[in-house]
């Protein structure tokens, strides 16, 4: 048990010291990759978070992770866009949006959601070590590994249903694998499951983009040349992601 905790206290600091660099990194704008950073640091603690839910501290620390994703998926929606522009040879539209970021990495490096996330995050292990002495961690393992197993049946259920929903598909997949990262040792999952996700994943990340960037479209002119294209791509990226989801399913189910 002691060993788990302190596991707990661990990856909890350092996923505070993660999200203090990206800050330092966000408010001088140093790299293109600190929101990337962030958003991936604050991914990563929820999905430590989500099987210890019930203790305390830890539904705090939920909403004001969520808060700090909720603020930041636009400007990362744009950034990948813009790199995508980029790529096409769109240059003119990609430097429209990508002119707006130095401003909004700053925005987010002194918003109150981070400011927020960070001072709960800092008295975490105290509650972490709190709750230890009090004997209020009495089960945790077997807590988690019925948590983590619940959402790998969830996942299932999800790909057993002929008419499931891609979007919440992709968002069961990552929530799967990142739990899996975050508890490597009570990860229970097939040998070939975490290549299969991130597979799974990737695909349905290319057809998600596709189809965000058409409902932009709507809306935004400049948008307008790319929409045939991402009509067909998003229909064989759709393809592309049936096929690695019945793979996932046959391999690992």
């Amino acid at each position: 048990m002691s060993a788990l905790v302190n596991q707990l206290v661990a990856q909890v600091i350092g996923l505070e010291v993660g999200l203090l660099s990206c800050q330092a990194r966000l408010t001088a704008v140093t790299d293109d990759e600190a929101l990337h950073d962030l958003r991936t640091t604050v991914r990563r603690l929820r999905s430590l978070l989500r099987p210890l839910r019930g203790l305390p501290g830890v539904e705090q620390l939920e909403l004001a992770a969520s808060a700090v994703g909720q603020l930041t998926t636009p400007l990362r929606d744009r950034e990948v866009l813009a790199a995508y522009l980029h790529q096409h040879g769109y240059h003119d539209a990609a430097d429209r949006r990508l002119r707006l970021q130095p401003a909004a990495y700053r925005q987010v490096a002194q918003s109150p959601e981070l400011a927020q996330l960070l001072l709960i995050l800092d008295a975490f292990p105290r509650f972490i070590r709190a709750s230890q002495h009090q004997k209020l961690l009495k089960g945790l393992r077997p807590r988690i590994e019925k948590r983590l197993a619940k959402q790998w049946r969830t996942l299932d259920d999800a790909l057993q249903d002929p008419s499931h929903d891609r979007h919440r598909l992709r968002l069961l997949i990552k929530r799967v694998r990142y739990a899996a990262e975050a508890y490597p040792e009570l990860d229970t999952l097939p040998d070939n499951a975490m290549s299969r996700l991130k597979n799974a994943q990737s695909a349905l990340g290319d057809w998600h983009d596709c189809w965000q960037w058409l409902a932009q479209a709507g809306h935004e002119a400049d948008l307008q040349p790319c929409v045939a294209v991402w009509h067909r791509t998003m229909i064989k990226a759709q393809g592309q992601a049936d096929q690695v989801l019945e793979k996932l399913r046959a391999d690992c189910f």
